[in-house]
C-alpha cells in the first residue's frame, strides 16, 4: 500500500465584516457545520482546491442501540453534498443521494423522492469528485467486488467514497423496515425485506470506512443500489455483473453532527458495535 502524506492544518486569522460573520454563524446553526468547515469549503471552491470531506450525522453505535429518531432533515442533508447514503426516521427504509437528489427505498420495494422536511437519524454525504476510476470486466460476488475496489483505495486509514455504474446481471439487496424506537439494530433488521433482481441498470452509492471508525461509522464497505429508473433501491448484499465503471474519491476530512435528543444523550454508546453491525448489515438466514 503506498504511503500517503497528509498536509497538516494551518491556523488562519482574518478579519471579516459583522454582517458576514453573523451570516456564517446562522449557517452553522442551521446546518450543523463547524466554522472551520464552512470557511475551508468556501475557500476550496473559490480557489479551485480539492476539498474532499465527508459529513456524517449521528453514529453507528447510536443506531445499534436503537436511536432511530430523525435529527436532520433532507433539505439540510442536501447542503452537505450531492452524494451519500443513510436511513430515515424510525429506520423507515434505505436512503440514497445521487447527483443532489435524495431517494427513499421502502420495505414494500418502492422508491420515492422524499420532501425536504423528511428526517433522518443517520446519514453520510459528500460532494463527489472522483480521484481515480477503472472498468472492471467481471464481478461474480460481493467479496470479489470488494477486492477490486481495494485496488483503487489509497490507504486503509482514509475514508473512500465509491460510485459504481453499470448493468447488474444479478443483484441481492435488502431494505430496513420501520421499527419502534429503542429496538436494537440486530432485532430491527431481523425482519428486513430482501429482494433479488436480474439485468438491472443502476448505480451503487457508498463508502469504505477504516476499522478504527467502527464506533461511529460502519467499518469496511457499505453500498446502496439506486436503479437508473429510480424504482428500486436498497443495501447491497450480493452482486454479479460485467463491465462496471468504478469511481473512487479519497476523503481526508470528516465532520460530524451529533443529535441532542434525549434518547441520544442518554444512550450507552461505550460498547464496541462492530459485531452487531456485521450481523445487521448482512443477509438474514431464512
Amino acid at each position: 500500500m503506498p504511503k500517503v502524506n497528509i498536509p497538516s492544518s494551518q491556523a488562519l486569522s482574518v478579519n471579516v465584516s459583522e454582517t458576514l460573520y453573523r451570516a456564517m454563524q446562522e449557517r452553522c446553526l442551521a446546518t450543523g457545520e463547524t466554522m472551520d468547515h464552512l470557511v475551508q469549503d468556501a475557500l476550496s471552491k473559490s480557489l479551485g482546491v480539492e476539498h474532499h470531506t465527508l459529513h456524517q450525522v449521528s453514529t453507528s453505535a447510536a443506531l445499534v442501540q436503537g436511536v432511530y429518531q430523525g435529527c436532520v432533515n433532507v433539505g439540510t442533508i442536501k447542503t452537505h453534498g450531492d452524494f451519500g447514503l443513510g436511513t430515515f426516521d424510525m429506520l423507515d427504509g434505505e436512503g440514497m443521494m445521487l447527483d443532489g437528489h435524495v431517494y427513499q427505498a421502502l420495505g414494500d420495494g418502492s422508491v420515492n423522492e422524499p420532501p425536504d422536511s423528511a428526517s433522518a437519524p443517520f446519514w453520510v454525504s459528500a460532494e463527489f469528485e472522483a480521484d481515480r476510476s477503472a472498468v472492471i470486466e467481471t464481478v461474480n460476488s460481493w467479496e470479489e467486488l470488494c477486492t477490486h475496489i481495494d485496488g483503487l483505495r489509497l490507504s486503509d486509514n482514509l475514508f473512500t467514497a465509491i460510485r459504481i455504474d453499470g448493468v447488474f446481471d444479478d443483484i441481492h439487496y435488502r431494505v430496513a423496515c420501520q421499527s419502534a424506537p429503542g429496538t436494537d439494530l440486530v432485532t430491527a433488521t431481523s425482519h428486513q425485506a430482501e429482494f433479488k433482481l436480474q439485468n438491472i441498470s443502476g448505480t451503487l452509492i457508498g463508502f469504505w470506512s477504516p476499522v478504527y471508525a467502527r464506533t461511529f461509522n460502519i467499518p469496511g464497505y457499505h453500498l446502496h443500489l439506486l436503479s437508473s429508473d429510480h424504482r428500486h433501491g436498497g443495501h447491497i448484499l450480493g452482486i454479479r455483473a460485467n463491465h462496471l465503471k468504478i469511481q473512487v474519491m479519497d476523503a481526508n476530512q470528516l465532520t460530524m453532527a451529533l443529535p441532542e435528543s434525549p434518547d441520544f444523550l442518554k444512550a450507552d454508546l461505550s460498547a464496541d458495535p462492530a459485531a452487531a453491525l456485521k450481523k445487521a448489515e448482512g443477509a438474514q438466514a431464512k
